[in-house]
C-alpha cells in the first residue's frame, strides 16, 4: 500500500453500518473490502455505483481481524494475498487493492515498499520526509513518477477478477493541499497541473487516479463492456 492504511483523509464519508458475516442482507450482497481504511472505501463506493452492492470494511465486521502480511514482489500478489484472507475469514464476495509510489530516479522505488517506505511504522509524514530526501538532489525534470494500482476481486463463488491502473506525474519539493493520504501532497498529476494529488476532491481525484482508474476497469469486466 502506499499509506498508513488507517488513516483518515478529509471529505471521507462516514462507514457504513456494519453487517455481520454469514448475514443475508436485504439490501444487496455484501462485499468486503480488505481495509480499515475509509479514505480508501469511500472510492471504492464512489467508483462502483452497484445498486445490488454494499460495501462494508473488514475492520467493521471483526476490529481485531488482521490484514495478512503483504509479502508479494508486485501489488497484484499483494492485493491477492489480502483478497484471498478476507473471503475465508468472512466468507463473502472480497475486494482488495494493492498500491504504491514508482519514481523513475530511484529505479521504481518505493514501489511495494510504498507504506513503510521510512520503515515498518512509518506514517505517512515520515515517508513523505524520506522521499523528499532521497530526491533532494534530483532536478524537475528527472522527478517524474507514478502511482500504480492493483484490484482484486473475488467473487461469492470464487471467481477472480483482477483489474490495475496507474495515474502519471511528477514529485514535487513540499507537501501541499489537505486532502487524501500518503503521497498524495507530494504527487504532482500530469492530469491537475499546478496541483497536488491532495489538493483535489474525491471526485475529482477519482477520475484521475491510479485506483479510480483500476476501479473503473474492474467496473468495466464485471459488467462485461
Amino acid at each position: 500500500m502506499s499509506s498508513n492504511p488507517d488513516a483518515t483523509p478529509a471529505g471521507a464519508t462516514p462507514a457504513e453500518e456494519s453487517v455481520h458475516p454469514g448475514s443475508t442482507d436485504p439490501r444487496g450482497e455484501v462485499v468486503i473490502v480488505a481495509s480499515s481504511n475509509h479514505g480508501k472505501l469511500a472510492e471504492i463506493r464512489s467508483a462502483l455505483p452497484f445498486a445490488h452492492w454494499r460495501f462494508s470494511a473488514a475492520s467493521e465486521l471483526d476490529a481485531e481481524w488482521p490484514s495478512p502480511d503483504e509479502t508479494g514482489e508486485t501489488f497484484e500478489d499483494n492485493a491477492r494475498i489480502k483478497a484471498v484472507a478476507c473471503r475465508e475469514r468472512f466468507g463473502m464476495a472480497a475486494l482488495a487493492d494493492d498500491s504504491g509510489l514508482e519514481v523513475d530516479a530511484l529505479d521504481g522505488a518505493p514501489g511495494v515498499y510504498s507504506a513503510r517506505f521510512a520503515g515498518p511504522c512509518a506514517t505517512d509524514a515520515e515517508n513523505n520526509a524520506r522521499l523528499l530526501l532521497a530526491l533532494a538532489d534530483v532536478p524537475d525534470a528527472e522527478r517524474t513518477a507514478r502511482f500504480r494500482c492493483s484490484i482484486v476481486f473475488i467473487a461469492a463463488d470464487g471467481t477472480e477478477t483482477v483489474a490495475t491502473g496507474t495515474c502519471e506525474g511528477r514529485i514535487g519539493h513540499e507537501p501541499r493541499g489537505e486532502h487524501g493520504f500518503g503521497y498524495d501532497p507530494l504527487f504532482l498529476p500530469d492530469a491537475t497541473p499546478g496541483r497536488s494529488m491532495a489538493e483535489l476532491t474525491l471526485a475529482e481525484k477519482n477520475e484521475i487516479s491510479h485506483r479510480g482508474d483500476a476501479l473503473r476497469n474492474l467496473r468495466s469486466e464485471l459488467a462485461g463492456e
